[in-house]
């Protein structure tokens, strides 16, 4: 075969590529010296402090990882190792069909996290968490989750590595989404509906309010609380809004820059209008794809737009206020400049459990003040109706928390188009819907015809 056929048919080929075949990263990065300016301090009176009690609850290494030594974190091989046999790197994938369907002149990819083991991006700390829990002897780990893909998470990374887990989960997520439960308990997980009645936390908040739905606020409350009270051998495990579990997520940013490199496909050129998109709920997924990029937007190399996509359930970033407050209800994590619905916001129960935080991360929020980082809100029924656009055209079905971003990418297609743009848009597909039929379900029955 001549050198200029095998250079037409690989030209043939990247055309139609999904996947950009790359390489496991082998460091986490820290993006935090890329901010605009310092995350503000935390504010720490209670007693016993909040920083007390993370000393308690948290691996130290964790702790470490939040004000890391270096700028590039080397991935301890038994992690790297279980991030590969779980399907890392994830595919970025070229939405072609979705793109003929809007007939936009845009070029939309898709970081596809719904395609690891537990349908979400989640495992990707959950592993590094729970290697260092069990290098430091923990044998339990406890947590919370809304939707549930954190807590699926934490029960897988908790098997591999021989460890128990208890997972508090939101009341209304536990009822709208059964099967999550099913799958955590099948890996032995122990999972209670938050507020909780085995937590003192959980008692004070049901004698309030008996029938009241659950937030990320309580089920954190009651985690805390519980491995408080499990003792040293117990190790509490966050999903999102801490520093480590950025830096174990800028896995994503991390490929889809080798991908798109791979792909020859610059993002971030003058005046094109190039967009990063991310649902937002605790920050994880969003700053583990723009984490990366954030030195570049910074120095000006790359004009890029950063999009958070929140839900009008729980719209911090578009309509709270910049101020400082807590992750938790009971006190029992530091209070941290960012924007907030208040401490008093209890979200409706809508079926997009990961976006019902009452209280925006620092980083984001920072990012967010300092006109860095664009947000949108997006209504549950839009979003879903994006989802289905998708599941329609590229037969891929993503998590109601994920279809916020899809819906927020059609909508910057469409303005796109309308000024004659011709962005890349990159949409971090976070999670799978799979588990979710029952949600568009009930929010679209009548309506998907």
């Amino acid at each position: 075969m001549s050198s200029n056929t095998r250079a037409r048919l690989a030209a043939e080929s990247a055309e139609h590529l999904t996947s950009a075949p790359v390489e496991l990263p082998a460091r986490w990065y820290d993006f935090l010296p890329d901010l605009p300016v310092p995350l503000p301090p935390v504010r720490d009176e209670s007693s016993p402090s909040a920083a007390d009690i993370a000393r308690q609850v948290r691996p130290k290494a964790l702790l470490e990882q939040d004000r890391p030594a270096e700028r590039w974190v080397p991935i301890p091989e038994p992690v790297a190792d279980l991030l590969r046999r779980i399907g890392r790197p994830t595919p970025l994938h070229r939405a072609r069909s979705l793109e003929s369907a809007l007939g936009t002149r845009a070029r939309i990819y898709l970081k596809r996290e719904d395609v690891l083991p537990t349908g979400s991006f989640k495992l990707n700390s959950a592993i590094a968490q729970a290697h260092y829990a069990a290098e430091e002897g923990r044998t339990t780990l406890v947590t919370e989750t809304g939707a549930g893909q954190w807590g699926m998470s934490v029960a897988l990374a908790a098997a591999l590595h021989g460890l128990d887990s208890e997972v508090f989960m939101v009341r209304c997520s536990l009822d709208q989404k059964p099967y999550r439960r099913h799958y955590m308990e099948l890996l032995g997980a122990t999972v209670r509906a938050s507020p909780s009645p085995d937590t003192s936390v959980g008692r004070e908040l049901l004698a309030r309010v008996p029938d009241h739905p659950g937030s990320l606020g309580t089920a954190i409350s009651d985690a805390i609380r519980h491995t408080l009270d499990l003792g040293p051998a117990a190790a509490y495990l966050s999903g999102s809004g801490v520093p480590h579990v950025y830096l174990h997520q800028t896995l994503l940013g991390l490929e889809v820059q080798a991908q798109l490199e791979a792909l020859d496909e610059p993002v971030g050129v003058p005046g094109r209008g190039d967009h990063l998109i991310a649902c937002s709920g605790g920050g994880s997924n969003l700053c583990g794809l723009i984490g990366p990029f954030l030195a570049s937007v910074g120095d000006g190399s790359r004009e890029l737009r950063l999009l958070a996509a929140e839900s009008t359930a729980a719209p911090r970033l578009t309509a709270g206020s910049y101020r400082y407050g807590r992750s938790d209800l009971a006190g029992l994590t530091p209070e941290v400049l960012g924007y907030s619905m208040g401490p008093d916001f209890v979200p409706p129960p809508v079926h997009t459990a990961g976006l019902r935080n009452h209280h925006s991360s620092a980083a984001v929020s920072l990012l967010r003040h300092h006109r860095w980082l664009d947000a949108v809100a997006v209504e549950e029924r839009s979003a879903l109706e994006a989802g289905l656009l998708v599941l329609r055209t590229e037969g891929l079905l993503l998590a109601p928390e994920t279809t916020h971003a899809l819906a927020a990418a059609v909508d910057v297609a469409a303005r796109a188009d309308q000024t004659g743009g011709e962005p890349v848009i990159v949409v971090l597909a976070s999670g799978s819907g799979l588990l979710d039929l029952q949600s568009y379900h009930q929010v679209l029955a009548g309506g998907a015809r």
